[in-house]
């Protein structure tokens, strides 16, 4: 009978783990079983140079969604990015999207200013117009470095 009770307790300590394993997967892994809490939008830039799926995008400094995918648009020469946002945040059909760099040589991440001029929301699937492409730090460097840079 002893047998059985500590066969039966190891088990169970066994589901136990696994539970908090899969618990722990899915929040660190940013992961939704139940249901997605975000709405898609999109934004094309001239280049997106150092962005990635699942960078960060934020608004006021705070995150307020991820990166979902990279796409290139043949026709217009342009980059497409799709991003997801946390439902309730508002974002206005005026707004400017922009990838910046958190500190000097950090990540990219898409940097996102409200809008709020109109009244008018964007509707999930939207694309934002207004864009802003990266300062590319190399090439002001070398144009410093090698006498390009004009002064006013």
């Amino acid at each position: 009978m002893k047998k059985y009770a500590m066969e039966t307790a190891v088990g169970i300590f066994v589901v136990i783990g696994l539970f908090c394993v899969g618990y722990m997967t899915v929040k660190l892994g940013n992961v939704g079983l139940l249901g997605d809490n975000s709405y898609s939008l999109l934004a094309r830039f001239t280049s997106v140079s150092g962005l990635r799926a699942g960078s960060s995008v934020q608004m006021l400094g705070i995150e307020i969604g991820r990166v979902d995918k990279l796409t290139m648009d043949q026709e217009n020469q342009m980059a497409v990015v799709k991003f997801r946002i946390k439902k309730g945040i508002k974002i206005y059909d005026d707004a400017i999207a922009s990838i910046k760099t958190e500190g000097l040589i950090g990540d990219r991440y898409v940097s996102i200013d409200p809008g709020g001029g109109t009244d008018e929301l964007l509707q999930p699937g939207g694309t934002i117009t207004e864009t802003e492409s990266p300062t590319d730090i190399q090439e002001l460097i070398s144009k410093y470095a090698f006498g390009d840079v004009e002064k006013k």
